[in-house]
Formats: structure tokens, C-alpha cells, sequence
């Protein structure tokens, strides 16, 4: 007895999982893990390109976690 099966081609990606085995709201949790996943990294990779490491890193103070004695 085969439970699952991934079909993989050119343009889609296509999982069949046998209904006796796989409840829907394991379905619609895994459906919700990935597309949380993809817009994770989407969000990451577009980070990344859209600046430079310079401009990333321009408005960070290394300083703002530690007081000055002048303060006290």
C-alpha cells in the first residue's frame, strides 16, 4: 500500500497523499508550514538584494548597548 507519492515535472509540484492515512488538517498545517516558509525566505533574499552590506550596516551604532560614564 503506497500512502503518498510526489510527482515532480517541468512546471508544478504534486503531492498525493491517500485520504485513509492523512487527516485534511495535517493537509492544511503543512499547506501553512510551507507558504510560511516561502515567504520567509522570500522576504530574507529580497533583504539581501536590496542593499549592500554598507548601507545595512550604516545606521548601527556598536556602542548603544553599553552606558558611559559620563552619564552617571
Amino acid at each position: 500500500m503506497n500512502s503518498s507519492c510526489l510527482e515532480i515535472n517541468e512546471k508544478e509540484y504534486c503531492i498525493k497523499l491517500s485520504k485513509d492515512t492523512f487527516d485534511l488538517t495535517l493537509v492544511r498545517q503543512l499547506i501553512t508550514r510551507i507558504q510560511s516558509e516561502q515567504l520567509f525566505f522570500s522576504k530574507k533574499k529580497s533583504y539581501m538584494e536590496d542593499d549592500d552590506i554598507i548601507s545595512r550596516t550604516s545606521g548601527y551604532d556598536g556602542n548603544d548597548n553599553f552606558d558611559d560614564l559620563n552619564e552617571k
